[in-house]
């Protein structure tokens, strides 16, 4: 059986957490939660992080890495000492403020040179500048790896004093035809297809303009759209083999309690590619990525993915409600 191998592009931010219940919580995470979700669903496979990251991190970055013996770290650059700082304060379990304070270089075409055998790059950025268009058309032209990209960059920018707020993804054609797996929440969907004039934060279940933004995706190339909503599960949108759009609605795998939603859509995306690289049904893929998110719910550790090793089961009883594991 030939290897699997997947690039994970994005940024190890270091997180400066404070929960919806007063803790206080120092972690490193982004890319992080996706590369540990692959190297366990992959055992046999091989997983190499592209990023940027600052030199006093490196050492507790790499020790945190360590037990993972598939992730393969040379592309994880401390050159430029510059890397991801975000103060993250939640107001509930999910709705949070963000200041950034600390940049990473974007990842470039130079980053990704020696990863061109893979088969699939996953794209996890935080903020617009980290993943540009120029590395995505770079892969598409030199690869037939995958794309699997997360809409969090291009929907998120930096006010002067580093906080993070919602942006227009207004050049969003542009990408279109260098993705083929598109993932974002509903709030991303309203950014990359509503105009200014309507309100992005309302994050009601308000689905009316999505059949309309999947069929331009997929006419622009994107094989699979999948939007998240929260506990109400997600949403995906692909073509049949007429060309039909069809659409389903994915219930979510529910939790008994819920710790720590910090990396959730991350880890969402690494069950994501799995699932698509596996060849699932888009069904299947989504309901793994949701077993990666729900158990990211449980714990600030990463052992909290342990039991992803025993995925089959997990599928099968999909429907039963997560206790803590």
């Amino acid at each position: 059986m030939l290897q699997t191998n997947v690039a994970v592009l994005g940024p190890v931010p270091r997180d400066q957490i404070t929960t919806y219940e007063g803790r206080e919580l120092v972690r490193f995470g982004a890319s992080l939660h996706t590369a540990i979700v692959l190297s366990k669903l992959l055992p046999q496979g091989k997983v190499s992080i592209a990023s940027h990251i600052k030199s006093a991190d490196e050492a507790r970055i790499l020790q945190i890495l360590e037990p993972f013996n598939n992730i393969d770290t040379a592309q994880l650059s401390s050159q430029h000492n510059r890397g991801d700082v975000v103060q993250l304060t939640f107001t509930d379990q999910n709705a949070r403020h963000e200041i950034q304070t600390e940049f990473m270089p974007p990842i470039l075409p130079a980053d990704v040179s020696t990863l061109l055998h893979c088969d699939a790059f996953v794209c996890v950025p935080i903020t617009d500048y980290e993943v540009p268009l120029q590395t995505l058309q770079y892969i598409k032209s030199n690869s037939k790896g995958s794309i699997i990209f997360d809409a969090h960059g291009p929907t998120t920018s930096l006010a002067i004093d580093g906080r993070r707020f919602n942006r227009y993804w207004a050049d969003i054609d542009l990408w279109l035809p260098y993705i083929d797996v598109l993932k974002m929440n509903l709030l991303e969907s309203k950014a990359a297809w509503q105009y200014p004039t309507t309100a992005v934060d309302d994050n009601s279940l308000d689905l009316n303009h999505l059949r309309h933004f999947a069929r331009h995706c997929i006419n622009l190339g994107v094989k699979l759209l999948v939007v998240t909503l929260d506990e109400r599960g997600a949403i995906i949108f692909y073509t049949d083999a007429a060309g039909h759009l069809e659409s389903k609605l994915v219930a979510p795998k529910r939790v008994h309690t819920v710790l720590d939603t910090t990396g959730c859509g991350d880890s969402f995306a690494g069950g994501l590619a799995f699932g698509i690289l596996q060849q699932m049904t888009f069904e299947n893929a989504v309901k793994i990525a949701n077993l990666a998110g729900a158990l990211r719910t449980q714990g600030n550790g990463f052992n909290v993915f342990n039991s992803l090793e025993n995925y089959g089961q997990m599928l099968l009883n999909y429907n039963e409600i997560l206790h803590l594991v």
